[in-house]
């Protein structure tokens, strides 16, 4: 025999069963637009990626393994023959040695000039919009013409900068010449275009400081350099990984000027500042071989993606070392002080 409960007011349980309702139209589409119109926001990006971004890097993918010819627009199956060919070849090292030179002595100086630079355009200036759209100049002017400028600049007999070497009674360095000062060169320019781009980054980075941060620390007596190096750099590591990344990423696809950095545009006579998309762009449009070129390129995406990963796992690593030191330094003080009580 089967028993219903009845609720304590004696009342029956249909009586406290709510009625069903039906949602209207309009609120039909209220909810949809609430769980639905994000995907719709993003979507257009998506498809774009897809068109101009995802399917070339396939369709490069697919050519790589091929011995493709432009005309035919076709090609036969050779699989990793390229790739093999590509590391066999010694310009591709001397390419690889190239760039991860000119990438060194143009992200790591590039890196802090912006952050001093933002920290001056931090602190109480005149004139600020003028002097932050005085640092984002450089970015505006063309790479042909940074290019055409610093290559006369360190000409190797009528260069302004061997010019000055010689009133001082020093010899002229040889800019085009040797592998070194040629990086130097080629990175002086890289860091002219893109150090105030990177220093205004990291200026909104640190004008989302709190100042509240800066006053404790001048009441305990931190001096501006204390204050930079504790309270500046620790709260804008996040941006500061970003700028590292992106310069990562940049540095290594480096090609305007180094193509631009004499008349010819081959990476000098003994291929001295050569770099990688240099090499990929003279294997596929100077010997017209596409299923080459494709193979160096995805050698470059995967050389990228490594350092990149590299880059990451040493930042989280850094910050999580001094995570540790930090509550270290908590537990002995609180020590210290029961031990003082």
């Amino acid at each position: 025999m089967s028993t219903t409960a009845v609720p304590p007011d004696g009342s029956s349980p249909a009586r406290n069963r709510q009625p069903q309702t039906t949602l209207t139209w309009r609120q039909r589409r209220g909810q949809w637009d609430v769980k639905y119109s994000p995907y719709l926001y993003i979507l257009p990006f998506f498809v774009v990626f897809g068109i101009t971004g995802l399917f070339p890097i396939l369709y490069t993918a697919f050519i790589s393994l091929q011995d493709w010819d432009l005309v035919r627009n076709s090609g036969e199956y050779i699989g990793f023959d390229q790739f093999a060919w590509v590391l066999q070849d010694r310009e591709f090292w001397i390419a690889l040695r190239n760039t991860f030179s000119i990438f060194l002595l143009s992200s790591v100086p590039q890196l802090v000039a912006a952050t001093i630079i933002a920290a001056m355009l931090d602190a109480n200036l005149r004139a600020k919009t003028f002097w932050r759209m005085g640092v984002l100049l450089p970015y505006v002017v063309a790479p042909v013409a940074v290019a055409l400028i610093f290559s006369n600049m360190f000409g190797d007999k009528f260069g302004l900068i061997n010019s000055v070497l010689n009133d001082l009674g020093l010899e002229s360095i040889l800019w085009h010449t040797d592998v070194i000062p040629s990086h130097i060169a080629i990175a002086t320019m890289v860091n002219f275009r893109w150090t105030g781009y990177n220093a205004l980054i990291l200026l909104a980075a640190m004008q989302a400081i709190p100042r509240d941060l800066y006053e404790a620390a001048a009441i305990d007596g931190a001096k501006t350099v204390r204050r930079f190096f504790s309270v500046t750099i620790p709260q804008i590591r996040p941006t500061m990984i970003f700028v590292i990344i992106t310069s990562t990423i940049g540095g290594l696809q480096i090609f305007d000027e180094p193509r631009m950095y004499d008349t010819f545009g081959l990476g000098g006579a003994n291929k001295q500042w050569l770099t990688i998309t240099m090499y990929l762009y003279n294997t596929g449009w100077g010997k017209f071989n596409f299923g080459r070129a494709a193979a160096v390129a995805w050698l470059l995406f995967l050389i990228i993606i490594s350092i990149t990963l590299l880059n990451n796992y040493l930042t989280r690593r850094f910050v999580s070392g001094e995570n540790t030191v930090k509550k270290a330094r908590k537990t002995s003080l609180r020590l210290s002080a029961k031990g003082g009580k």
